[in-house]
């Protein structure tokens, strides 16, 4: 049994002075009161949240695709080109390793977990591996070396857009049609059952531009009760096409159709009128937020005050993971709300402060968006804790409320994070993985291989 002694903790009874939590077999078995006098093992213990949005082999674009291309502006498009070209090069070991490197950054930036939105399946030019499965194999191999919690999400991509046209270039290794994709699943959901008891198997639609009416049963039916993700709403030209041929706007048209609850998380909505904004926060599913690479791809602002005032439920994920670091997802998300509305902690309420509310929800959403059993340090709960040092200039012993703003707002969040626990896992200590050496090591020599041919 372990024990973390924290001078403060956020329970989920709220915050505590002097508390002891104990873990045994990867979860939270006592919370209990300890004497001021006993020594704190950790400044502030706070549940570590889940990171719901993860594209991990766009880690090694990171730094490669801000160039201005031919077009006179530069677009999400123009950025997904790039992509499409730098996608025919990887291998199943560089994967890995892409994977490994990027899964350490999350921990060591608080996530104690990650949901993999995973749609690269074949190799080059669309040829399946000898097993389907290879690279759903290579994702959980490399969170297992890490430690980190996971829930894979193996997606569906049929189609180039909705007129149905082929896929091709770099996307032809995303591809699969639905009797194809249910054994890719299969053999992905037997991956995920070799990891650790915390790993997780949902499936994501990629998008309503990527699959038809069928694929999207098929894709909801293999899920069961686990979780169910999809992009939505992302883009002004994405919106478009959905209208032109479905007749009606993309977050519109899914929740006319389908029965979006809280197994599903949708990612972006970052163009979505006030009614769907209504509808999706009535729905029970979690919006899943990109603050980061939002901006990075030019996608647009999404309606958090508004979603939030009506009871709506939010995580973040770090998407093309062109820079990890959750306290900055969640600075980005606020900022963006004051610059469109000319305003001052849009996101506050009443009764907490704005890196409160922030934190709160993305710890309770990314939680319930990656069907993982965490969000919340309480007994029986997972045991994914982020520990924070505080006795330095940046936090400077502040407690409460104030320190969450603090991390969040105070520019150095990410250096005063001590460690991370993933299901009891102890991987972060001191600020760093306690891998780290190796699993850079391999990363910088794969970025070598690749960069030979870019």
């Amino acid at each position: 049994m372990q024990k973390i002694i924290a001078k403060y903790a956020l329970t989920q009874g709220g915050w505590k002075a002097n508390v002891e939590i104990s873990i045994e077999n990867g979860r939270i078995a006592v919370i209990r009161p300890v004497s001021a006098n006993v020594l704190p093992t950790v400044g502030l213990a706070l549940p570590a949240p889940m990171n719901l949005h993860s594209h991990s082999f766009q880690r090694a674009m990171s730094g490669l695709t801000e160039g201005r291309g031919p077009e006179s502006c530069d677009s999400f498009w123009t950025w997904r080109r790039l992509m499409y070209r730098f996608l025919d090069q990887l291998t199943p070991d560089q994967i890995q390793a892409i994977a490994a490197q990027v899964f350490l950054e999350m921990l060591e930036a608080g996530y104690s977990s990650v949901t993999e939105f995973h749609y690269l399946h074949h190799d080059a030019g669309g040829i399946p591996y000898a097993k389907l499965g290879e690279l759903s194999e290579r994702i959980v191999a490399a969170a297992k070396d890490v430690g980190i919690g996971l829930t894979l999400l193996p997606v569906l991509y049929q189609f180039g857009g909705l007129d149905k046209r082929p896929l091709s270039g770099g996307q032809q290794r995303f591809g699969n049609n639905p009797d194809q994709f249910s054994r890719l699943f299969e053999s992905a959901a037997e991956a995920v059952m070799s990891g650790p008891a915390d790993f997780v198997i949902g499936v994501a639609p990629h998008s309503l531009r990527a699959v038809d009416r069928t694929g999207l049963e098929l894709a909801i039916s293999l899920a069961k009760d686990g979780p169910i993700h999809m992009h939505l709403a992302e883009q002004v030209a994405e919106v478009e096409e959905v209208q032109g041929l479905l007749k009606a706007r993309p977050a519109e048209w899914l929740l006319d159709n389908y029965e979006v609850d809280l197994h599903w998380c949708l990612i972006h909505c970052t163009q979505m009128t006030f009614k769907e904004t209504q509808a999706l926060a009535s729905s029970g599913a979690v919006a899943g937020l990109c603050p980061i690479t939002e901006a990075n791809l030019g996608d647009g602002i999404f309606n958090g005050t508004q979603y939030l005032s009506l009871g709506g439920q939010l995580g973040v994920g770090s998407d093309s993971n062109v820079h990890i670091t959750l306290f900055d997802e969640l600075k980005s998300l606020e900022y963006s709300q004051r610059l469109r509305d000319k305003s001052r902690a849009a996101l506050a309420t009443s009764d907490h402060s704005t890196g409160r509310v922030l934190f709160d929800a993305a710890a309770k959403g990314g939680a319930k968006a990656g069907g993982r059993g965490s969000g919340v340090l309480a007994q029986g709960e997972l045991a994914d804790i982020l520990a924070i040092d505080i006795e330095n200039e940046w936090v400077a012993n502040r407690s409460g409320d104030m320190a969450l703003d603090t991390l969040v707002f105070g520019g150095n969040g990410q250096r005063c994070i001590s460690d991370v626990w993933s299901a009891g896992r102890h991987v972060v200590k001191q600020g760093r993985h306690v891998g780290r050496e190796q699993i850079t090591r391999t990363f910088i020599a794969t970025m070598a291989e690749l960069e030979q041919d870019l």
